[in-house]
């Protein structure tokens, strides 16, 4: 053997004139016995032999050292020899099924065939098939392997009865190692009499499904304690679905012919040159035709998905796959992502979303253009929609901002414009003032959310007949009032609407319900002003990201309400006391005042109005009913005196105020 050969086994040989070592194991002896024993497939046990040998001769510690670490290496090989080769049986087991499948004639002989094969594999004394019943509501024995008592072929099962009819009631795979010991699923007598018959101990089941619809039981049975390791759950599950298919194929078999003859007619279509160039310029009529017609994105996955014969979705860029859609972008062209295709739908370099075919792998070029050309049209549709929305936007801005500087101040136009926009002057608004809480020191970042703002304001304004603007660094909208609403509760559920959409909090303050936006030129701005001055006492209140009317301020909003509400404030806040006085003929109006007037004490009230000190606890209480709990806190204690001076201005003839 040359130098060379020597080294490439992993020998070196002496150098010229140098000795040669004392005779001793040669590298590669210690695997050579095993490698043999791999050759020949040898059982387990004899990978001992060896080992036992070296020690019987007396060989070297290093030697039968060196021979157990090669029976390890070679019981590792031996092993995932065997799980390849049991995976190779599983898998030729599932490929003659599935092509015994494609030849279906015979059901039952198919279902018989599942069986065989499951048990086989498996290793178990007994498989056998149940299917349910709908008419009965029960699962019946269809198929058996190994099987050797009547009673147990002929078993019915009930829905949760048994492991069967629990795994046909739960769609789930279930497994005991013991089933007269297991607890999880009702026993009955009749089925345990025919397990019984059958000297079953462990057992598995898997659900057969169709959808999500369980059309029966596949099970693997052992006469013996036994646990089902995971693998094979998954190989009985695989049958089952083979089994499931085999019955679905039998029951729509005439429904499958006729298709069969469809496809072959398609097939000739597709190897026909001239036939797909016809269906190509098909696609592209059918686009064409709903971009004329004013289709939308989904009109269009909804056409292209009737003409490749799959499910294609539209889906927002950041819902699709992110390296296949920056490789379609790049490209060009649809890319493959699994099962399915991804084509981008891209303006330039901004991404705008995505066109998935789902579960469609073998898309031949044909059909892969038509995706694509069908990305580049919803590209344009949706930049087609932008520059509308973006047009409409700026035309609702631009009468909003009339109706604010009072430049445009013909009745007719500004009705005339309102209307185009879908909206109506004349029915009673609300003017909002919206602005953002959240601030940053990003400018490139505050602006882009601002834009969002006013996206999301101009959004709602559209949907809600009404407009929208950008002014003094935030938005401000002019909404109708409809039905039972208030500003109250228009100011709040915007504030959470474009919070929501911008992902920041937004205040917003209300004006006053207006009428007739077009009778005074100022009528839009006041009401603006107003709003803006509930937007500074929300954040000076600390309730930044809430929305609110001057009505909610109490005595405040008399102050930040352009119109000095006076006798809204009083009916809000002692306006159920002035009734009930006016009800009753009582003097609850005039006791509270006696009450703050001296200094909330009872006993110095009660002989300011000359009354027993009952008297006036009994009137406070009925006070405390009619106003609330917490009416003598120092917040609300300030209004009512406010509220009781305001009425006493505003009705001369009610008796002097008590000092």
């Amino acid at each position: 053997m040359s130098r060379d050969h020597v080294q490439s086994a992993g020998l070196e040989a002496p150098a010229q004139g140098r000795p040669r070592p004392a005779a001793g194991p040669e590298p590669g002896d210690a695997e050579t016995p095993y490698l043999e024993l791999l050759a020949r497939g040898a059982p387990a046990e004899a990978y001992e032999q060896p080992v036992l040998l070296a020690r019987a001769e007396g060989r070297p510690a290093e030697r039968i050292a060196a021979l157990e670490q090669a029976k390890l290496l070679a019981l590792r090989v031996r092993a995932e020899l065997e799980g390849r080769r049991r995976r190779e049986a599983e898998l030729s087991a599932l490929f003659e099924t599935a092509h015994d499948l494609a030849g279906l004639r015979d059901l039952d002989a198919v279902l018989q065939a599942i069986v065989q094969r499951a048990r086989s594999l498996l290793g178990t004394d007994v498989a056998y098939l149940s299917l349910n019943d709908p008419a009965r509501g029960d699962t019946y024995m269809r198929v058996t392997e190994g099987s050797v008592s009547a009673r147990f072929q002929q078993l019915r099962l009930g829905m949760g009865e048994g492991l069967g009819g629990l795994v046909a009631q739960t769609a789930r795979p279930y497994v005991t190692d013991d089933y007269f010991s297991d607890d999880r699923f009702q026993h009955t007598r009749a089925i345990d009499a025919g397990v019984r018959d059958e000297g079953l101990v462990a057992i598995l089941g898997v659900p057969l499904t169709l959808g999500h619809t369980v059309i029966g039981v596949l099970f693997a049975a052992d006469r013996r304690a036994r646990v089902f390791e995971r693998e094979q759950i998954a190989l009985l599950g695989s049958f089952a679905a083979l089994a499931a298919a085999a019955i679905d194929t039998a029951n729509l078999l005439a429904e499958t012919r006729s298709a069969l003859a469809d496809l072959e007619h398609a097939n000739e279509i597709i190897r026909d040159r001239s036939g797909v160039i016809e269906r190509a310029s098909d696609v592209h009529d059918r686009l064409a035709e709903l971009v004329l017609r004013g289709g939308g994105v989904h009109d269009v996955a909804a056409a292209v998905s009737e003409v490749l014969d799959g499910q294609v979705r539209f889906t927002e860029a950041d819902a699709a796959p992110a390296d296949a859609l920056e490789s379609s972008r790049a490209e060009g062209h649809a890319v493959r992502h699994g099962d399915d295709w991804i084509a981008a739908v891209a303006a330039g370099d901004e991404l705008l979303g995505a066109l998935v075919l789902r579960g469609h792998p073998g898309l031949d070029p044909v059909d892969q253009r038509t995706l694509e050309r069908a990305a580049m049209v919803t590209s344009l549709l949706l930049l087609a929609r932008r520059s509308a929305a973006e047009a409409e936007q700026r035309v609702r801005g631009e009468l909003l901002d009339d109706l604010l500087d009072a430049r445009d101040r013909d009745p007719r136009l500004l009705r005339d414009r309102a209307a185009r926009l879908h909206a109506d002057l004349d029915a009673t608004h609300v003017v909002l003032a919206a602005r953002l809480e959240g601030g940053t020191d990003d400018a490139e970042q505050e602006a882009d959310t601002r834009r969002r703002l006013w996206a999301a304001a101009s959004h709602l304004a559209a949907t809600r007949h009404g407009l929208a603007a950008a002014r003094d660094g935030g938005t401000v909208l002019l909404l109708p009032l409809t039905g039972d609403d208030t500003a109250t509760g228009l100011a709040r559920r915007t504030a959470r609407h474009l919070g929501t959409a911008v992902h920041e909090p937004v205040s917003v303050g209300a004006s006053a319900p207006v009428e007739r936006l077009t009778a005074r030129p100022d009528t839009v701005a006041t009401a603006y002003a107003e709003a803006r001055r509930c937007l500074d006492a929300l954040r000076l209140l600390g309730r930044s990201g809430d929305g609110a009317a001057a009505e909610d301020f109490g005595f405040l909003g008399l102050l930040l309400a352009g119109d000095r509400d006076v006798t809204g404030f009083v009916d809000r806040t002692i306006g159920p006391v002035v009734s009930y006085d006016e009800r009753r003929g009582t003097e609850l109006v005039r006791t509270l005042d006696a009450y703050f007037a001296c200094g909330m004490s009872p006993a110095r009230t009660k002989d300011e109005l000359h009354v027993h000190v009952n008297t006036v606890a009994q009137r406070l209480e009925r006070v405390g009913r009619l106003l609330g709990d917490d009416w003598q806190s120092p917040a609300r204690a300030l209004e009512i005196q406010l509220a009781l001076r305001l009425h006493r201005l505003s009705d001369p003839s009610a008796p002097p105020l008590t000092h």
